[in-house]
């Protein structure tokens, strides 16, 4: 079975992250692929209630990161598979079913790769890696090197992603009639309003920093002054020094009325993945391309976040965006170019080898 057919298995298999059974189908056909394309048998781990891809050493000194989970509800495409001539069209096969078939096929061509490659993918990453980043950080610590098969940026390894911070601000108020007695009330919708206020001064452009309201909630009824309101945020920085400053600004706000109630939750949740952790595998990767014979790679930096967040954190040199080459990440036009494939398993396989000498 050629990697194409192997890819539209797994495409058509759809794997929306809330859907556990769905999850728990795409990793059993993942290991069915890797069982019949590999000589060491894949297995499914479980980590705190979802299962896990794991081939290869159980103390990897290269580990290879993907996951295997879509943001896409099912029947989200139709058909799932849509092929026009070089495009391909599906429900994560940018994001990052085609990385991780990259990768499978990668270690296919390095003999012995069990003793110090592990191939992991998880089924949460796009909820956050919840149930398992502790899992990442732990193996990570340990490792030379992490390389995430999440997508390119048409064909740019990542070399730097925003880390991220979620909050929830809830503002309790009194309600009250708005045409009677408004004054007795307590407005939570104007208490929220000074908030958002508050917040947009915490941007700071030159480090890529966004406070952005995202959700918000308020009120009941159209005669009622409003007693509560909810406001999501959706904070992002490529430094952790910014997260840290916004998070202890975001913990101090208070309502102007001395009778309202702030009540406010959530943190940081990915820290950032700093050109610190991925200039040392980035050049080297540059110098396996040119040795052979393939055009310089390129990087960037992006403001989406990954599971190679989470490894950078914990210490480990990491290169993101190693996956498939194509567009459309959580978009409805989500595709890639088939052509693209066998050049980047090409540059993986390689890649890997080089590694593992060193």
């Amino acid at each position: 079975m050629t990697i194409i057919q192997d890819l539209k298995a797994l495409v058509e298999f759809e794997s929306p992250s809330e859907d556990l059974g769905a999850c728990r189908g795409v990793v059993d056909l993942a290991v069915g692929i890797a069982n019949k394309n590999l000589s060491v048998k894949a297995e499914v781990i479980e980590e705190n209630g979802r299962p896990v891809f794991w081939w290869g050493s159980k103390n990897p000194e290269i580990i290879l990161l993907a996951h295997l989970d879509t943001v896409w509800p099912k029947n989200s495409f139709k058909p799932l598979w849509q092929e026009s001539g070089d495009v391909v069209k599906g429900p994560g096969i940018f994001d990052m079913k085609a990385g991780f078939l990259q990768a499978l096929y990668a270690i296919k061509e390095i003999p012995g790769a069990e003793s110090k490659v592990a191939l992991i993918a998880t089924t949460d990453e796009e909820l956050g890696s919840q149930s398992s980043k502790e899992l990442i950080k732990s193996i990570s610590s340990k490792a030379k090197a992490v390389l995430v098969l999440e997508a390119s940026l048409n064909g740019k390894v990542k070399t730097g992603r925003k880390g991220t911070s979620m909050y929830q601000i809830k503002i309790h108020g009194r309600a009250s009639h708005a045409g009677l007695e408004p004054e007795k009330g307590i407005n939570a919708t104007v208490e929220i309003s000074r908030i958002v206020s508050e917040l947009a001064k915490l941007e700071n452009p030159e480090h890529g920093t966004t406070v952005v309201p995202t959700t918000l909630h308020s009120g009941t009824t159209t005669n009622t002054v409003p007693a509560l309101a909810v406001l999501d945020l959706d904070i992002r920085s490529f430094l952790s020094s910014e997260l840290n400053r916004i998070d202890t600004a975001i913990k101090l706000l208070a309502a102007q009325n001395p009778e309202a109630r702030i009540e406010i939750t959530g943190g940081i949740n990915r820290p950032p993945l700093e050109i610190s952790s991925t200039k040392a595998l980035y050049e080297k990767l540059e110098a396996v391309a040119k040795s052979i014979g393939m055009d310089p790679i390129g990087h960037a930096s992006v403001g989406g976040a990954s599971d190679g967040n989470f490894a950078a954190a914990a210490g480990a040199q990491v290169l993101d965006g190693l996956g498939a080459v194509g567009d459309g990440a959580h978009a409805p036009h989500e595709q890639i170019l088939l052509s693209s494939i066998p050049t980047r398993v090409t540059l993986l396989t390689a890649f890997i080898k080089e590694l593992i000498r060193d």
